[in-house]
């Protein structure tokens, strides 16, 4: 009789031997096999001012603007797509810009917090350039790790947390903030929801969502490199207005994958949009139990589909269908001004 260590030694092999190393579990290849959602594609919002929106998620918080489009399914205003230097899946905070939207209020049946991940080294130097821009900054710590809390223009709730990394990410050069203290993607959300026990099974059967850590107030998932914070509370549902996320999107590594994703959901009763060509990538919708609006969108194909790496988001890019209304458009949309940075220090 073998000693069990043996035998699970025995079986990791023979797991390494199909599958590779565990050390790959996250890697593209590696989810495309396992059909695994890579983390958190990116969080879009709305915002009432798309010039001040602009003005604090590229000036401030040094992100780049890496496409100025239309929204598909209304292109009188503006979809604004923020990033790092290629807009990669992951780095991703996008708007929906409405101008006047009445304020929205953040409450049960939607995400409530985004969550960017810096050096945690530069948490102080952080807290200085937001007060540099009268920023009201709150500290927290939460499972182990420091962070900073604060509000967008709009009122939508925005956090940094320090992490010890590595920080590997395409940093935009002309940010005006140095590589060392630059945010190097989203690190998670937090949903608000009435029973976290009822989207449970969703997120752990059906998605793959690992349980990672709770707390009494606070459950902590994991799904690819991101992180799912989920709240309970008997607070009012949310309302959509300016300064609320409206839906948060997965990563699915190509169209196969997604494919496969949605004939999964729908197995499980969940009830999924057809699968929409966004241009930039491929999207499936669906909400989860406590209402909440996930996306599962494909990696690419990506933000250099119509304007070269260097130009990203100098233009108004629109999808072939709406190029005929473009001088309407044009006329229409308010002019948008890239906020001028300072070369970036350290």
């Amino acid at each position: 009789m073998y000693p069990i260590e043996h035998l699970l030694a025995l079986l990791s092999r023979v797991r390494t031997f199909f599958i590779g190393s565990t050390s790959n579990q996250s890697s593209p290849s590696f989810a495309r096999m396992q059909n695994q959602l890579l983390g958190i594609h990116h969080v879009t919002a709305i915002t009432g001012d798309a010039q001040r929106n602009l003005d604090f998620y590229s000036g401030v918080l040094g992100l780049r603007l890496v496409k100025r489009t239309v929204n598909f399914d209304d292109p009188s205003s503006y979809h604004l797509y923020y990033g790092d230097l290629a807009g990669s899946p992951g780095s991703l905070v996008t708007f929906f810009a409405w101008p006047g939207a009445k304020p929205g209020r953040a409450g049960t049946g939607e995400a409530v917090a985004l969550t960017f991940e810096i050096s945690e080294r530069s948490l102080d130097w952080w807290r200085e350039r937001l007060h540099s821009f009268r920023v009201a900054v709150t500290e927290e710590h939460r499972f182990g790790s420091r962070l900073l809390s604060f509000a967008d223009p709009d009122g939508m709730r925005l956090e940094l947390v320090g992490t010890a990394g590595p920080h590997d990410f395409r940093h935009w050069p002309h940010s005006g903030i140095a590589k060392d203290h630059a945010i190097s993607r989203i690190h998670g959300v937090t949903l608000s929801v009435v029973s976290v026990d009822t989207s449970v099974p969703l997120y752990t059967q059906t998605l793959g969502f690992t349980n990672a850590i709770e707390q009494p107030e606070r459950a902590r998932f994991t799904v690819g490199t991101s992180f799912v914070d989920v709240v309970s509370n008997a607070s009012a549902r949310g309302q959509m207005g300016s300064g609320t996320i409206h839906h948060v999107a997965f990563r699915a590594p190509d169209d196969a994958s997604q494919s496969e994703w949605r004939s999964k959901l729908t197995q499980h009763a969940v009830g999924v949009s057809p699968v929409m060509d966004r241009k930039y990538f491929h999207s499936i919708y669906f909400r989860e139990p406590n209402r909440v609006l996930f996306e599962i969108a494909t990696d690419g194909p990506g933000f250099a589909v119509d304007e070269p790496l260097e130009h990203l988001g100098e233009s108004l890019m629109l999808p072939a269908g709406y190029e005929i209304q473009r001088p309407r458009l044009e006329q229409m949309l308010p002019q948008l001004t890239l906020p001028r940075v300072e070369p970036a220090t350290a």
